[in-house]
């Protein structure tokens, strides 16, 4: 059962991992099917696409939070993240011990509860301190600005500031399938972002190489099985990853401390 809208901070509770893992298949044909209509004319940065040069037209070449363009939650966002390595998809230093694997919806509204409430926490008691290096997975099921939306994220991960990015969409997330996340939404987000070029994340929402590492996403969700979100595995670094909670629940703070400190105390 799929929470709908966004609210405050939820209990452990449903998540769309409820869905039935029968309707796998039917789920991967209408995948690829809103792929085709969404991203079908997609360009190389022009001026069609996810997002077109007139959507970032007015905005600052450089985003910045304290710019006035700058939505709600910039400063906070990128001060959560300054200062600790980040590549790619991936953050946290490459010799921590523990890895945590998410896979997000950049629509899902519990996403966002996790993401408001409880990820801060844990990249300041885990991450920071070179205990945990955090893998983030864009995945898409919701709908079809869940498929744009996240290219988003991937595109500011080229220039290592996709996890800022997320926060920022998060704190400003509208309603499932109210059509919020449009180009224009995407870019004055980017534009909350600090030091990114918003000319070149442009670009990149529209390249090839997003693409790629969105379909890379979908094959990884496929492989362990994922049928919501948000859904996070711990493990050992380099070793067998769990999902931390029961299917169809989302993990709570508790739960992902829990499961951290469990494999940091056998590290």
């Amino acid at each position: 059962m799929r929470s709908k809208g966004v609210g405050g901070v939820r209990p452990r509770q449903a998540s769309p991992r409820a869905l039935a893992i029968a309707g796998g298949v039917a789920l991967i044909a209408i995948v690829a099917i809103v792929l085709g209509v969404v991203l079908g004319s997609g360009g190389s940065g022009g001026g069609s696409g996810v997002v077109t040069k007139s959507d970032i037209q007015g905005l600052p070449a450089v985003g910045s939070q304290t710019d006035a363009v700058a939505l709600q939650g910039a400063a906070e966002a990128n001060n959560l993240f300054k200062g600790i390595p980040q590549t790619g998809l991936v953050l946290g230093k490459p010799s921590a011990p523990v890895e945590m694997l998410m896979f997000i919806d950049v629509q899902c509204p519990i996403c966002r509860d996790y993401e408001v409430s409880s990820l801060p926490t844990i990249v300041q008691k885990y991450i920071r301190n070179g205990k945990v290096q955090l893998h983030v997975q864009p995945w898409a099921f919701l709908g079809p600005q869940s498929f744009t939306g996240r290219l988003g994220v991937i595109a500011a991960t080229f220039q290592n500031k996709g996890y800022e990015y997320a926060k920022v969409l998060y704190d400003n997330q509208g309603a499932e399938e109210s059509g919020w996340l449009d180009g224009k939404e995407m870019a004055a987000i980017a534009a909350s972002v600090t030091g990114l070029d918003l000319a070149r994340w442009q670009k990149d929402a529209n390249g090839s190489a997003a693409k790629q590492i969105e379909h890379a996403a979908d094959r990884l969700a496929t492989t362990y099985k994922v049928s919501g979100t948000p859904t996070v595995f711990i493990g050992k670094t380099g070793g067998q990853l769990h999902d931390i909670v029961a299917q169809g629940l989302a993990p709570t703070l508790q739960d992902t401390e829990q499961a951290l400190d469990a494999q940091l105390a056998g590290a």
